[in-house]
């Protein structure tokens, strides 16, 4: 589920984006057009969760380019989220970028709620009724700087936030993800072009996602929302901003996402922000690096560029990387192979008895470093019964045991247990 923050700069999109996610990812400032590099994350209210994206603003030398680039993403999340929080600032009334965004908004399909920012006063709730003139609805007044009126319009949200419709068949689900142009739809037709009748799409749930069953060669499995797969909608798109927005609602409805690079360019600013909505949704990750038939190639090339890939992942550095060729179909099978492994790796159940055997033989060599003369004392470990690989550790003190432990645990883990390719969770819980 995506839920789009949009409307002209400097009415709080950002301070708002803060608020529902928890974080302070993005930079807040007076300053007209300061978000560039669109925002996402993950918000929970209510016991649902959703994606939440920023789309943010540009500075332009032209107020006729500033509004057509406004113009142009309100189009794309639109086309691409479920329901639209419309942002406007009660202290400044409505103005004309306002009305070409509330236009596009009445002629639209989705789901749009009227948001009116910084009201902080009694008087200006008084001063939001003048936009009922948009007919879009009963604003919520909220002030996201102060966090007013938040749970309300949470309430709201969460209203429509539906769970996924699965296919009937419980087979895995793989999405191929990345940034514009590194091959997805040459992947898609290499894996699909051939028997097509053995192919069949099946629309699958609310958002409108497109699963293509593949079932040959002895696999089994579902492509979700991949590129060449759904049209794009009449949007004259910004491909970035859109090429993330199509790889969240992929990511979401997937087990296990392959990330496609381009050899030539390898793991860029872009590429890592769709690894990071992948690990916040705990998917399975392999990566793919493609073109690489037209790479020129020296002695342990690939060794060198496996290992620039994994000192930019790390500290998540268990993950496949394959060298492939989406065109000539080098190493395919080698991608299927490996991406349903990482989905049986994320399956992966351990029995209470043999974690509780192994781990805490592991703890006891090296146990939690002591914390004002108090030591950690884990008595017992069992896996959580998650979609993902998740722990808990149950202990005396766990608010003394720190993320540099846990990640010394989950490395333990991936070594004893196969994980490759897979996130994993560590909680520690009072015993």
């Amino acid at each position: 589920m995506i839920v789009a923050i949009v409307g002209r700069p400097n009415v709080g999109k950002s301070t708002l984006f803060n608020r529902l996610t928890g974080t302070k990812h993005a930079i807040v400032d007076e300053t007209a057009g300061v978000t560039r590099d669109r925002l996402y994350g993950k918000a929970e209210w209510g016991g649902k969760d959703f994606s939440v994206i920023d789309t943010g603003g540009y500075v332009r030398n032209s107020d006729d380019i500033f509004e057509e680039e406004i113009r142009k993403q309100v189009a794309i999340a639109i086309d691409e989220a479920n329901i639209v929080l419309f942002l406007v600032d009660v202290t400044n009334g409505i103005t004309d970028l306002d009305n070409s965004v509330a236009e596009i908004l009445r002629k639209s399909k989705k789901k749009v709620i009227l948001v009116v920012n910084k009201v902080d006063t009694n008087l200006r709730i008084n001063d939001s009724h003048v936009f009922y003139k948009f007919g879009l609805g009963e604003p919520f007044c909220i002030s996201s700087i102060n966090g007013s009126g938040t749970g309300e319009l949470l309430d709201e949200v969460i209203k429509y936030v539906e769970n996924d419709l699965p296919p009937e068949l419980e087979i895995p689900r793989f999405a191929v993800v990345g940034r514009p142009n590194v091959g997805k739809s040459s992947l898609v037709n290499a894996l699909l072009n051939e028997d097509r009748n053995i192919v069949t799409p099946i629309a699958g749930t609310t958002r409108d996602s497109i699963y293509t069953r593949y079932n040959k060669y002895g696999h089994d499995f579902y492509l979700v929302d991949t590129a060449g797969l759904r049209k794009k909608g009449k949007v004259n798109e910004d491909l970035e901003f859109f090429s993330v927005m199509r790889s969240i609602r992929a990511i979401e409805n997937s087990d296990v996402c392959l990330l496609m690079l381009d050899a030539a360019q390898g793991l860029e600013s872009q590429d890592m922000n769709i690894i990071k909505v992948i690990l916040k949704n705990n998917k399975g990750l392999v990566i793919l690096v493609n073109k690489w038939d037209l790479y020129e190639k020296e002695t342990n090339t690939s060794k060198h560029i496996t290992e620039q890939i994994k000192q930019k992942l790390a500290p998540f550095v268990d993950v496949p990387i394959i060298f492939t060729s989406a065109t000539t179909k080098q190493r395919i099978n080698k991608v299927l192979e490996e991406a349903v492994k990482v989905h049986e790796n994320r399956s992966r159940r351990i029995s209470t008895a043999k974690l509780n055997e192994i781990m805490l033989e592991v703890i006891a060599n090296y146990p939690p470093p002591a914390l004002k003369g108090k030591y950690v004392k884990v008595k017992y470990v069992t896996q959580l019964p998650t979609h993902f690989p998740a722990f808990v550790f149950f202990c005396n003190l766990p608010q003394y045991v720190k993320d540099p432990y846990k990640r010394y645990l989950e490395n333990k883990l991936r070594d004893k247990f196969d994980f490759s390719g897979t996130p994993i969770q560590i909680y520690m819980r009072k015993k």
